[in-house]
């Protein structure tokens, strides 16, 4: 297949040079020193004891690619909207979509056959520009589990055993073209599965990050610190209970209780999650995809969500600091 991955960072990165190693006509999206360096010696990929060196066409302008077969976007949340409208030069007449994104995803009501149906998430398509920006469908659902990081420019490191990915065909089917990508994708080291209810594995992912990431952004501190600071894993606690209830409004199943999740986080040990990597690194955070988002659908659903609210404003405030910084 010809994939374009977009954003070739610690996950998309990951995602380029796995594919481009299983036999995959890859290119990358890149920019500045990350985008200098791949061009000059390839995207390193170094997971555990191995190192892949994989040299994939890289560009800062995705109309350098032509028409792709897929499309994976490893963009944070919030760089996504400005780079849809730029995607039109790789859409062929079947090209599919696959945003590999944090928390609630902008197409979140497309195709959910609910109250909302085609409606946009308003704290991250407040005017509807990104469901316009791209035929939302053509968007292959998709959550990942792995994790990584950018030690240096051209060089990705997977923090995690592999790379798991989740699809799902927005409207729930198991459609021939979800069945096809998943084949394709299925390469060494990127574990693929497809589930009909992708977003019960949205929100899965979203309970950890919704009440990890900001807690520990804000106080500056990995997740074993938090989970030993009573009053910071009661606040954990307190924002994830509310992340359920808001998800169950909308037809959300859990598989597991709050108490399994935070057990499973406790195991984790002195992971630094997203947004704290970012505050150390003065970079802007997923606030709206990962906790506005939360809020929000917890208005459309009539469900109060003061601790999320609480957390959001003190996130939000931290993130403007951020981004007036920069």
């Amino acid at each position: 297949m010809k994939i374009c991955v977009v954003g070739a960072g610690a996950i998309g990165g990951a995602l380029a040079a796995l594919l481009a190693r299983g036999g995959h006509d890859v290119s990358v999206v890149a920019r500045g020193a990350h985008l200098r360096a791949i061009q000059a010696s390839g995207l390193t990929l170094r997971a555990g004891a191995d190192t892949i060196v994989q040299r994939c066409p890289a560009s800062d302008d995705p109309a350098a690619f032509g028409a792709q077969d897929v499309i994976l976007i490893g963009l944070k949340a919030h760089s996504v909207a400005p780079m849809l409208p730029r995607l039109q030069p790789l859409l062929g007449p079947d090209t599919a979509v696959i945003p590999a994104l944090n928390g609630i995803p902008w197409w979140y009501f497309h195709r959910s056959g609910g109250p909302f149906e085609g409606q946009a998430v308003r704290c991250l398509d407040p005017d509807g520009a990104m469901l316009a920006a791209l035929d939302p469908a053509r968007i292959v659902g998709c959550v990942i589990f792995g994790a990584g990081d950018v030690p240096e420019p051209g060089v990705v490191r997977q923090t995690s055993a592999d790379q798991p990915l989740t699809l799902g065909e927005p409207d729930g089917s198991n459609s021939p073209r979800l069945a096809r990508i998943a084949a394709a994708l299925g390469v060494p080291g990127i574990k693929i599965a497809t589930e009909r209810r992708i977003r019960d594995v949205v929100w899965t992912k979203l309970l950890g990050n919704v009440a990890f990431n900001p807690v520990s952004a804000l106080a500056r501190a990995h997740m074993q610190q938090v989970m030993g600071h009573p009053r910071l894993a009661a606040l954990v606690r307190a924002l994830m209970g509310e992340a359920m209830t808001v998800g169950r409004a909308h037809g959300v199943s859990f598989t597991m209780t709050v108490d399994q999740r935070l057990d499973m986080a406790a195991r984790l040990g002195p992971v630094k999650p997203s947004m704290l990597q970012d505050v150390e690194q003065g970079r802007p955070m997923e606030v709206e995809a990962i906790v506005g988002a939360v809020a929000e659908l917890g208005r459309l659903a009539g469900v109060p969500t003061p601790t999320v609210d609480a957390v959001h404003a003190l996130i939000a405030g931290r993130d403007a600091t951020l981004r007036d910084a920069g």
